[in-house]
């Protein structure tokens, strides 16, 4: 016997009907029946069943008086016989839903500032769709845009990175990303009404590393302050980490407000008024350009545009 490999499926022509008999053959261990539930004859299963067995140079079933019994051959491809039934199946029900846009799966990614949308968009949208299913991942925009040129998701929620080939995707601007200044409750400048930034370098900074954007931004801050950079920084990616050490310390970090209204704790931490304001440039719904979108894709976009709007009247009232 040559072991079967590659394109072994294809040389022994293996068909949907291979994988039926072998489903009804583990379901039944009766020939006769299993060709009854296949509307076919006896002598018909039975011919399909030895045709691919000589193809395969192995027996599948031993044959007794009182029907089959698959062997170690026989288990393996009824096992995966049914486990390539079942996805043709959900397949079937994936397609038929996707035809009345209220399934299906989409697989988006977002920088920081749009996991809030998304979660308002999820949550009005499984309303609609209940049976749509939405996977999500976080990142730096850079890397989603060269995710998403990659096919690995549907769309992204990002900023336009510096190296963005305009021909090939669809930029659609959401928000503008607004940061916010935290500390442990207790800290000194927390009887603040503001504070300035020669008063914050004189603390520790809990901050991303250099190549961060935020990082960028708060130190372009202090720089066309004329302000000094913070004596001390400590760096990290970590929201965890952030607030760990914020909570033990005097140290101060930057944050979207969104995650720090998600993340933070006020009975633990504090939000600096800070007198000039800090903001990221803005980011937007980024996806391939030419690239037909599922039903539930287009519709994950409608709420995540509502979501914008919702929360731009909201921050505005």
């Amino acid at each position: 016997m040559t072991t079967p490999h590659g394109d072994w499926f294809q040389r022994a022509r293996l068909k949907l009907r291979h994988l039926q008999l072998f489903a009804a053959l583990d379901e039944h261990r009766n020939i006769h029946r299993a060709a009854e539930q296949l509307g076919m004859s006896q002598p018909a299963a039975s011919k399909l069943l030895a045709e691919l067995e000589y193809l395969l140079g192995v027996s599948l079933f031993e044959r007794h008086p009182r029907g089959v019994e698959p062997n170690w051959y026989g288990e393996v491809l009824i096992r995966h016989s049914r486990s390539i039934i079942a996805e043709l199946d959900n397949a079937g029900e994936e397609l038929a839903a996707l035809r009345e846009g209220n399934s299906g799966r989409v697989v988006v990614g977002t920088v920081a500032p749009g996991i809030d949308l998304l979660a308002q968009a999820i949550e009005r949208l499984h309303l609609e769709s209940p049976q749509l299913r939405v996977s999500i991942d976080t990142d730096v925009s850079q890397s989603l845009v060269e995710a998403l040129a990659e096919g690995k998701y549907d769309l992204v929620l990002a900023r336009i990175p510096d190296k963005l080939q305009g021909n090939r995707f669809i930029y659609e601007n959401l928000a503008e990303e607004q940061l916010s200044l935290v500390c442990r409750q207790g800290h000194p400048l927390c009887t603040r009404d503001t504070v300035g930034l020669g008063e914050l370098a004189e603390y520790p900074w809990v901050l991303e590393p250099p190549d961060g954007l935020l990082r960028q931004r708060v130190s372009e801050q202090f720089l066309r302050s004329g302000v000094a950079l913070p004596r001390q920084t400590i760096e990290t990616r970590s929201v965890l980490v952030s607030m760990a050490l914020i909570g033990r310390t005097d140290a101060i970090t930057a944050m979207s407000s969104d995650v720090a209204r998600l993340a933070f704790d006020p009975r633990r931490f504090h939000v600096l008024r800070f007198e000039e304001g800090f903001s990221l440039k803005p980011f937007g719904i980024v996806r391939q350009k030419g690239r037909r979108l599922s039903p539930g894709a287009m519709q994950l976009i409608q709420a995540v545009r509502r979501a914008a709007e919702h929360t731009a009247a909201r921050t505005q009232a």
